[in-house]
């Protein structure tokens, strides 16, 4: 595999992006490094394709060159997913965001790879639309990465992840072929589903430069609360005693009490020292519907060690509520200056389990974990906070990781919920996934790239 560029080489790239869209300079390089991993592997250039046929010009190249590709939409993720681990192009996708079209009698969209979600969503609401998954980067985020890592968000637990949004791709190969697959209808089995085999497999098999995306119509209505408990296991148990009681909020977010320590300070709504856990709970619908879901929730609840909650009355209200959520990130690094930053997901009924699990984890490792998240679907946002530079701490914190992974794989559940594999947890994958489908997975990624220049080094161990 070639992993160096010569000035001819260059140039052919320059006339098919532009000098000023093909990047050799240090700094250029160096800004496309990193994404929110802070790992860092140091691209030989990066290009800023515009439209299919130059992304499709780029990699007959790249194919011809044996060179490495690597897509990046906004560099967000946690997962390693954008870092050019070999080298080669990166291939940033962010001058492709256009929205193309919005059909308002069929319910759908087609969008470029480089469309940011929140605009995206703003768009379609003006319109009446809706478009549900949110990660919570979606300020910022791409759609093209969202689907690459099979984005999820508060949301998912209603109405599902990006993969159920996606009706047909535009993709260009490895090869620098151009081919579709899907379409405009809801259903279609027509062959083999390669729209949802690309989605999730973080640019290792094809390259994303147009979605078909499903809408839906916007709700008309939403009920916001925050709910405050006395334990961590009274706030799973609402969480477990909400769904058996067959009622499904549009979000069902939790907090752990160390969580609520951090941001204590920050939050516009008081949070008293004995409130151990938090969820935020919002219902949506037709007026009359909400309301009455989140009066059945709040009658659920009121068994489970909970101390009141604060029922948003206006939207500003509402807002309030979500900023003790937004301001959890920003407040981590008073615990500890490094953070491994997991996205583990359990069976809903596990939740209990699991957290009871993370808290013993805490004490064996001698390290602190925060826990927020997606308590619907049992998606846990563990963070352990650290300082590396201490002697023994970064052996603590890799075998806190694992057994973290362990656990959530002996409950049924998944190492990786929304983030992805990428590089990070590419050496937990055989904790998951059997020896059978490792390999099966290994010859679905031949197929497509031969001579493995798409994103290289994801997902997999090393063999």
């Amino acid at each position: 595999m070639t992993t160096s560029l010569q000035p001819k080489q260059i140039a052919q790239l320059e006339a098919i992006v532009g000098t000023e869209n093909c990047l050799t300079a240090g700094a250029d390089r160096l800004t496309h490094a990193y994404d929110a991993t802070q790992r860092r592997y140091l691209p030989h250039l990066v290009v800023y394709p515009n439209s299919t046929e130059e992304v499709s010009r780029i990699m007959c190249l790249a194919h011809a060159w044996r060179l490495p590709v690597t897509p990046r939409g906004a560099g967000s993720g946690f997962s390693g997913g954008a870092l050019p681990v070999m080298g080669g192009i990166v291939l940033v996708l962010t001058r492709m965001n256009r929205i193309l079209e919005i059909d308002r009698e069929n319910f759908i969209a087609v969008v470029e790879p480089g469309v940011v979600t929140a605009d995206f969503q703003r768009q379609v609401e003006s319109l009446g639309l809706f478009y549900p998954p949110d990660p919570a980067s979606k300020e910022f985020c791409t759609l093209g990465g969202n689907i690459a890592e099979n984005a999820g968000g508060p949301r998912c637990l209603k109405y599902g992840v990006t993969r159920d949004y996606v009706l047909g791709l535009t993709v260009v190969s490895a090869q620098g072929e151009v081919f579709r697959c899907g379409g405009r209808t809801l259903k279609n089995v027509v062959g083999y589903d390669l729209t949802h085999l690309f989605v999730g497999s973080e640019g290792t098999l094809a390259i994303v430069t147009a979605m078909t995306l499903r809408l839906l119509p916007k709700p008309a209505s939403k009920k916001t609360m925050l709910a405050q408990f006395a334990s961590i296991g009274g706030a799973a148990r609402a969480v477990t005693g909400i769904i058996a009681g067959k009622i499904i909020p549009a979000t069902l977010e939790f907090m752990d009490a160390a969580t609520l320590s951090c941001v204590r300070d920050r939050s516009p709504i008081p949070l008293p020292d004995q409130c151990k856990a938090a969820l935020i709970i919002e219902t949506d619908g037709d007026a009359v519907h909400a309301e009455a879901q989140m009066a059945a929730i709040a009658a659920l609840i009121a068994p489970h060690d909970f101390l009141g909650g604060q029922l948003a009355a206006t939207s500003e209200e509402a807002e309030r509520i979500w900023q003790v959520r937004r301001a959890i990130s920003p407040s981590l690094k008073q615990l500890g200056p490094d953070k491994f930053n997991e996205d583990i997901v359990v069976p809903r009924a596990q939740l209990p389990d699991m957290i009871a699990a993370l808290e013993e984890i805490a004490v064996r490792f001698q390290v602190r974990i925060v826990n927020f998240g997606h308590a619907g679907d049992g998606n846990i946002h563990v963070n352990i906070m650290v300082d590396l530079s201490q002697d023994g701490v970064p052996e603590r914190a890799r075998q806190a990781v694992e057994a973290v992974f362990q656990a959530a794989v002996r409950l049924g559940g998944s190492i990786s919920g929304e983030h992805g594999i990428g590089t990070v947890k590419a050496g937990y994958l055989g904790l998951e996934i059997d020896p059978v489908a490792m390999s099966m997975m290994r010859r679905v990624k031949a197929a497509f790239d031969p001579d493995n220049i798409l994103n290289p080094e994801k997902i997999f161990p090393p063999l």
